[in-house]
């Protein structure tokens, strides 16, 4: 038996951005369900955080995602097992209000596990955990620890210490991993990043949400029950771009980067009126955002007084500008914080 596994979906996200959304529809209606039909695959896992407000739903938001998501499942016949994580839940400290059981109960196809669950697919036990809080931080732990009688796998939503919560952005803080020890494959929802280290996978989400995500793959997974395998299915839609403008060399076509988020990072402007042509080109296809990054290498040695600074990568002048801090005391702590705040305002609405 094959599963798929998909995690971390946000629908709703970047404030309800109705250019996002259209981005998330391409995905399931290129990507994922033609996949679904190719395959025969009746059974789909969602590992947490299928809608990204925990407060509120846009309706138009709500009303698009069950037209290209929830009812395409329902339309087939496939089985959607679904728990909740931290962006479904309304309390911080508790999961008992969360939007999936408030938003998915016209659907029978669609089993919520709000409460820790073994499930047998295909002879193969599988622990089900949902977000850890307060209210059920002791239940679970017992149900981990328990005694099992034969090998079970775990799908859950956790916050653990050491991993990438995005590349290159590592979370000092969580529950430690080694209390999941008893479990020989631990696929996990939550980070945004794909990585894997010892038993436990963290399967990323399946599209790209703010400029942390540039070139960094996105899809969903396969899992199957009887080899254990699982096998990655990348999503090729992008919605980050960055474009190195040379006029010496040949210039993508502006349609290249239709209703898309775009830096331009200028090599060379010889033809002003090209590039302004290339310019009007971008805004004529729609792009959800533009930023221009004009080449200041001229300047680097006689004003700048410096061999190579990168104006375009701000996680390196943070770190940089720490390290050059004598009052800082812990300063890779620092540094974690001040990267996390930085991602954090890049999903922010300007």
């Amino acid at each position: 038996m094959k599963l798929v596994i998909i995690t971390d979906t946000h629908f709703g996200a970047r404030n309800d951005s109705a250019q996002f959304d259209s981005y998330f529809r391409r995905f399931y209606e290129e990507q994922f369900f033609p996949y679904l039909d190719k395959t025969g695959i009746k059974t789909v896992i969602h590992l947490g955080d299928i809608f990204d407000r925990r407060k509120y739903i846009n309706f138009q938001i709500l009303r698009s995602c069950k037209q290209y998501f929830f009812d395409q499942l329902q339309d087939r016949g496939v089985d959607l097992w679904a728990i909740p994580g931290n962006h479904d839940t309304f309390y911080k400290n508790t999961n008992e209000t969360n939007s999936l059981d408030l938003l998915l109960t016209g659907y029978d196809n669609i089993n919520v596990v709000q409460a820790p669950l073994t499930w047998t697919f295909d002879e193969l036990d599988v622990d089900f955990i949902p977000w850890i809080c307060d209210a059920n931080r002791e239940a679970v732990a017992e149900f981990i620890n328990r005694k099992r009688t034969k090998e079970t796998f775990c799908f859950g939503h956790f916050e653990l210490e050491g991993y990438e919560m995005f590349r290159g952005i590592t979370n000092e803080t969580g529950m430690n991993p080694n209390k999941l020890d008893s479990y020989p494959t631990v696929l996990t929802g939550h980070y945004h990043h794909r990585s894997a280290r010892d038993n436990i996978y963290y399967l990323g989400s399946p599209y790209e949400f703010t400029w942390s995500d540039y070139n960094d793959p996105r899809g969903f997974h396969v899992f199957d029950t009887h080899t254990t395998e699982l096998t990655f299915i990348e999503n090729p839609n992008k919605i980050f771009h960055k474009i190195y403008y040379d006029d010496r060399a040949v210039i993508p076509s502006p349609a290249t980067f239709k209703k898309a988020c775009v830096k331009v990072i200028v090599a060379h402007k010889g033809d002003y009126p090209k590039f302004d042509k290339f310019i009007e080109g971008l805004y004529n296809n729609e792009v959800i955002e533009l930023t221009i990054h004009e080449d200041y290498s001229e300047f680097e040695n006689e004003a700048l007084g410096t061999d190579a600074i990168n104006i375009e990568d701000t996680m390196t002048l943070l770190s940089e500008f720490v390290d050059a801090t004598e009052t800082a005391k812990d300063k890779e702590k620092l540094k974690t914080l001040l990267k996390t705040l930085y991602v954090e305002a890049q999903a922010l609405e300007t």
